[in-house]
């Protein structure tokens, strides 16, 4: 019988794929969103849906709603603003300026920062995997900003490579944070705190919620977005960095942003350019090292 760390890396790896496949629709999906729905009100409905979705599966199952120390509730106010108000904000402004394709890769510059940051913060090692990782990913990523920084950098790339750095931040912190209370809480509490951050700047931002005149696709959309890419999203994703180290699962989520092209063009009729496809294809060999490397020793120890 397998141990019991082996059983939880190898549950937490599948959790990565089902993550993957989560965040990865959910890029065409904000981008069929955005066409009638401004960010501020398209956010606002989905962490919303997102946040109460969690808060009443917790109370359907009887979970502990609340956290062990006061502490915990600065660091998940702390968490949101990394975690869910940044990324969410970043991303969906990044949507309006660039291709969903580009904003989605260049989103994922996030492991090299996690990389960055968990070193810092908690001295952890990159094996030869997480170190070979990491080379591919750097590639795929600068093979993918060329084009674009030849002609100056253009808003949205920026955008989108703050997504990363907002993102790992928020990782990282959480992580080092050892909140105690249930992974569904962190992410329901977090999911609440963003929602009330982006409805306070709502009536600032554009006037009030701006869905009268979005059609049912937007809208279905929007809900995919809060339901998919917020709430049963962020529930893997938290227990996830709990069970591995930060590095590892930052670069084993390296599959959404393919998953994100692939769907994209499909679905929105984008067309990948051949540095797309060599960008694309280093990525995808990033995240099969992660995926496919040893059990994670560093999760214990940090």
């Amino acid at each position: 019988m397998p141990s019991q760390p082996e059983t939880s890396d190898r549950a937490a790896k599948v959790m990565l794929v089902l993550l993957g496949l989560s965040w990865g629709l959910t890029w065409p999906a904000m981008r069929i969103a955005l066409e009638e729905i401004p960010p501020f009100s398209m956010r606002a409905i989905s962490l919303g849906l997102g946040a109460a979705a969690l808060l009443i599966v917790m109370r359907m199952q009887g979970r502990r709603m609340g956290f062990g120390r006061r502490i915990d509730w600065l660091h998940i106010a702390v968490g949101s603003v990394l975690n869910i108000v940044g990324f969410t904000m970043l991303s969906a402004f990044a949507l309006l300026m660039t291709s969903t394709s580009r904003a989605a890769i260049l989103a994922y510059t996030m492991p090299i920062f996690a990389a960055l940051f968990s070193w810092m913060v908690f001295g952890e090692r990159l094996g030869a995997m997480k170190l070979i990782a990491l080379a591919l990913c750097t590639a795929g990523i600068a093979i993918l900003i060329y084009p674009l920084a030849q002609h100056g950098v253009p808003l949205g790339l920026l955008l989108a490579v703050g997504i990363g750095l907002t993102w790992a931040a928020g990782t990282v912190y959480v992580k080092w944070a050892r909140i105690d209370g249930d992974p569904i809480a962190i992410a329901a509490w977090q999911l609440a705190f963003g929602w009330a951050i982006v409805v306070a700047c709502l009536p600032l931002a554009e006037g009030g919620l701006q869905i009268a005149h979005a059609h049912a696709k937007a809208i279905l959309c929007t809900m995919f977005v809060g339901l998919i890419g917020s709430a049963f999203a962020y529930v893997l994703w938290f227990r996830i960095i709990g069970r591995l180290s930060a590095t590892t699962a930052s670069l084993g989520i390296l599959s959404v942003p393919a998953i994100g092209v692939v769907a994209s063009a499909v679905l929105l009729g984008e067309r990948p350019t051949v540095p797309d496809i060599v960008g694309f294809a280093l990525i995808f060999a990033a995240s099969a090292c992660v995926l496919l490397s040893p059990g994670d020793k560093a999760a214990q120890a940090s």
